[in-house]
């Protein structure tokens, strides 16, 4: 597999997770994403930080 048969495999597994919670619980996702939206910007910062970190982490473990 090349680089971008992998890259837009990994878009395209990202899409179907993101698309679960709004599928399967769209008022918990609604209500989850307007809490998202009042956090301050060092918060959201953050959880974007950590997102990110667990990413890489968890591509190292696996390749």
């Amino acid at each position: 597999m090349d680089a971008g048969s992998a890259l837009l495999l990994a878009l395209a597994l990202m899409l179907v997770l993101e698309g679960l919670l709004p599928f399967l619980a769209p008022k918990l996702w609604r209500e989850t994403f307007a809490r998202l939206v009042s956090l301050p910007d060092h918060q959201l910062r953050f959880f974007g930080l950590t997102s990110m970190l667990a990413g890489v982490v968890l591509l190292y473990c696996v390749h």
